[in-house]
């Protein structure tokens, strides 16, 4: 191997390292997210906003240097491939830390009104399965493993059901006054920003699969 070509793959370690750690950045913001909202701890939502600007940076410096290498060393095959799913699954992470920040947000929206019981097990439920998805696919991308790839689209429909749960519980309040429809609209949106998330796991899934094999298995999620 010539020194440039240790080089690069040096450098393509360290950035590869860099996304699992903004996966693991992610995977925090959703469980911080979760519990600032559910305890309805507003301390903590002014510390995930500030936090987010680190997967921002982290992301840019990602982006920064994936670039560098595509136009310095101009990769070939799964190099170049590698280094083009690199740059779609860190803007995938990185949506996922915007969402958790609007889900953290929702509880200024919501104070000083609890949540329902049920609609808080919903939403714990949500969280860990929004975890669960999340954490598979950075594994998946550490790994290069497209057979786990597939079960996150598989996993996916456990999200879509919580959301239906969510909607259902929202529907059937005996509430219908204006500050109840306002608080039923956030709760719905909190819904759809976990619900997100999951679809960004099973993007970075799809794109690994992309990565590792040459081909998509199947259409990527809007």
């Amino acid at each position: 191997m010539t020194e440039t070509r240790k080089l690069f793959h040096e450098e393509l370690d360290e950035i590869n390292n860099d996304v699992i750690r903004l996966g693991a950045l992610a995977s925090e913001a959703i469980e911080a997210a979760a519990s600032a909202l559910l305890d309805a701890d507003l301390a903590e939502v002014e510390r995930i906003v500030a936090h987010d600007r680190e997967l921002d940076d982290l992301t840019h410096s990602i982006e920064d240097r994936t670039y560098l290498l595509l136009a310095r060393q101009q990769p070939m095959a799964v190099d170049l491939r590698t280094l083009v799913t690199v740059l779609r699954v860190i803007h995938e992470l990185e949506r996922v830390g915007d969402l958790m920040v609007n889900v953290a947000k929702a509880a200024r929206r919501l104070y000083p009104h609890a949540l329902d019981p049920k609609v808080r097990g919903i939403i714990d439920r949500m969280r860990e399965q929004a975890g669960v998805q999340v954490r598979l696919a950075v594994d998946t991308f550490a790994e290069r493993d497209p057979a786990r790839a597939a079960a996150l689209g598989d996993m996916d429909d456990v999200m879509d059901d919580l959301q239906k749960d969510l909607f259902r519980v929202i529907f059937a309040s005996p509430n219908t006054d204006e500050a109840a429809i306002q608080r039923a609209v956030q709760i719905a949106l909190v819904g759809r920003y976990f619900e997100r998330v999951a679809d960004h796991a099973v993007n970075v899934a799809e794109r690994v699969a992309y990565m590792v094999t040459g081909e998509f298995a199947k259409p990527l999620e809007a």
